[in-house]
């Protein structure tokens, strides 16, 4: 019973510390989400307003642009993966990766071949472990992005979709991410950036609004071009923006249910240990009752 009652008390000792690890990841985690939460708020006007500005200098020219035309026959695609470097984040990592397997088997079922390019460790592991390629990846900054780092990702992606794809360029460009909804709900979404659907954005626009009018000097074409990699850029970051913030509110999440899970068995290993306590006290008593009465009948019979 002892050896029992030593092995129940290591256990709670190593759990408890467990959970005290859990629980300081679950602040941090929270800390950072909400500063995550900031940072999606303040990009995505931004990013609105941009969108809108090409929108509205597609439907006001017919200039023919990788922006806003679409190819007669897309044989090419590239997918952009965001993912995160570390794990503890429940199936935040799992379902963004289903998702792009998902549009990737879509978009081969259609037959055009896919361009994989990923952010995040987690999600590169996936692919090099199955030995899928991919044409490239980053990682090191999926906690707290910067436009800089989303420039760095938006760089070959453009040079990519400006390419003709019998030299290695694609048709189109799409991006899986996972969108941030609230601190309870992430949902892995995919998306289409290039070329941008002018008719879904039309409907995205209030009813009754209007798109400005534009003179283009010197030219439409012209005005696409130094559009074409603010518009990448700026829809990348507050991808990677929505990616992080969702991470680390499954982390939140995961962690908050790792350390509920640490203080219910901590729970139960103190009811097995006071158990084993009690039995080994009950054990001992019977052993002292036991002893008594041997000597009590061993005097008693020393007495006759």
């Amino acid at each position: 019973m002892g050896a029992q009652l030593r092995v129940y008390k290591r256990r709670i000792r190593s759990v408890t510390a467990t959970k005290k690890i859990t629980k300081a990841m679950e602040m941090i985690a929270a800390s950072r989400v909400v500063k995550a939460q900031r940072k999606v708020a303040a990009s995505a006007p931004y990013a609105t307003e941009l969108t809108r500005a090409v929108t509205a200098v597609g439907t006001g020219s017919n200039t023919k642009h990788p922006l806003t035309t679409e190819a007669e026959t897309a044989t090419r695609s590239a997918v952009l993966l965001l993912t995160s470097d570390r794990g503890l984040a429940g199936a935040f990592n799992s379902n963004g990766i289903k998702a792009a397997e998902q549009l990737t088997a879509r978009l081969e079922a259609e037959g055009k071949e896919v361009d994989t390019y990923i952010v995040g460790r987690r999600g590169l592991a996936h692919y090099n472990f199955r030995e899928r390629k991919v044409v490239e990846s980053w990682s090191g900054f999926t906690d707290e992005p910067t436009y800089a780092d989303a420039k760095k990702v938006a760089g070959p992606l453009i040079e990519a979709i400006e390419k003709e794809t019998a030299d290695g360029g694609v048709d189109e460009l799409h991006i899986v991410y996972t969108e941030f909804v609230s601190m309870m709900t992430q949902t892995a979404i995919d998306g289409r950036l290039l070329p941008l659907r002018l008719e879904e954005v039309a409907e995205e626009a209030p009813k009754g609004e209007i798109l400005p009018l534009y003179e283009f000097e010197p030219s439409a074409e012209d005005v696409l071009d130094a559009l074409l990699p603010r518009y990448v850029e700026s829809r990348i970051y507050n991808a990677l923006l929505q990616s992080a913030a969702s991470k680390h509110a499954a982390t939140r999440r995961a962690m908050k249910s790792a350390t509920d899970n640490a203080g219910d068995l901590i729970t139960s290993l103190s009811r097995l240990a006071n158990a084993a306590r009690q039995a080994e006290i009950t054990q001992e008593i019977s052993e002292i009752v036991g002893g008594s009465a041997a000597l009590a009948d061993a005097t008693a019979g020393s007495d006759k």
